[in-house]
């Protein structure tokens, strides 16, 4: 994460505090053990910054002593010795963070196994992640090296996901394509926009499935995996996702499902055993039902 700083003469892990939902107490931590730098500098807690200073935050993972099992229904599409394929449902957290340990898919997916890789991490098991109320395909890893297996096949984009979504306005193209940088949005750090500042790079594929009345339902295929990409994507080209309670500002329904996306396929070679892989599952019955609306 980089921070590009607008005042002057603050202390440095209170410019943080302000501009994060870190914890005093953890950002000084963080200091203390390099992951945050000034300028590409390491300087102390105290350090008064300045006007167009550049605060990196260092991917950092957080020891997971303080999640514990939960009994949770998992719906497990395929399992072997090495990952296994789930379908999340749409309202679940998949991994804890700062204020909220409890009732993650993390917390399921350590009651029902004894072999996760990252054990000794917040998110055990999880390679890549889908958003709360984004229902659909996930992997999970068993162990380290299939980790690390699948974490790069996904870098190095040879991992198909194709998602479902419903979104705001009719396309008029068949087929589409955005590439569009994708960085936090300054303004909101609960949001993230295109932009060129402090970005990565960020393409979705897109092709129509059906028009409806005001709305679209189409196929969304990932070639890089940001946070809520698809969704700040199709809001950029002003057909933002139905349901989205941060990116849509449109009439909600069902305001308990959330965005009417879904993770419908995942394609790609077992890491271990060389063998492709392919699962499809349809999207849950409330969002048909939210669909109705349209037709």
């Amino acid at each position: 994460m980089n921070l590009e700083v607008k005042e002057n003469n603050i202390r440095l892990d209170v410019y943080i505090k302000n501009n994060t939902d870190y914890s005093r107490s953890k950002i000084q931590s963080l200091i203390k053990d390099g992951y945050i730098t000034v300028n590409k500098k390491r300087e102390k807690e105290s350090y008064k910054v300045k006007e167009n200073d550049l605060i990196t935050i260092s991917e950092f993972e957080e020891e997971i002593t303080d999640v514990i099992p939960e009994k949770m229904d998992l719906d497990i599409v395929y399992e072997d010795d090495y990952l296994l394929i789930l379908n999340k449902k749409s309202g679940v957290v998949v991994h804890p963070a700062v204020g909220n340990y409890n009732h993650t898919l993390v917390n399921g997916l350590l009651y029902h196994f004894n072999s996760l890789s990252n054990k000794n991490t917040i998110r055990p098991g999880i390679v890549h992640r889908l958003d709360k109320d984004t229902s659909g395909l996930m992997v999970v890893a068993k162990d380290d090296k299939t980790h690390e297996l699948l974490s790069n096949m996904i870098k190095n984009k040879k991992v198909e996901r194709k998602y479902l979504a419903l979104v705001w306005g009719v396309i008029k193209h068949d087929n589409g394509t955005i590439d569009a940088p994708i960085g936090r949005d300054i303004n909101n750090r609960q949001k993230f926009i295109v932009t060129d500042v402090n970005s990565k790079e960020s393409v979705t594929h897109f092709s129509v499935i059906e028009r409806l009345n005001n709305a679209t339902l189409i196929s969304c295929k990932l070639e890089t995996g940001r946070t809520h990409q698809i969704r700040v994507h199709l809001n950029y080209i002003g057909h933002p996702v139905v349901n989205d309670p941060v990116y849509g500002n449109r009439k909600m329904f069902n305001e308990e499902f959330g965005q009417m996306l879904h993770s419908k396929s995942i394609r790609f070679i077992h890491p271990i055993t060389k063998k492709e892989l392919f699962f499809e599952i349809d999207a849950p019955k409330e969002f048909y039902n939210i669909l109705d609306n349209f037709k």
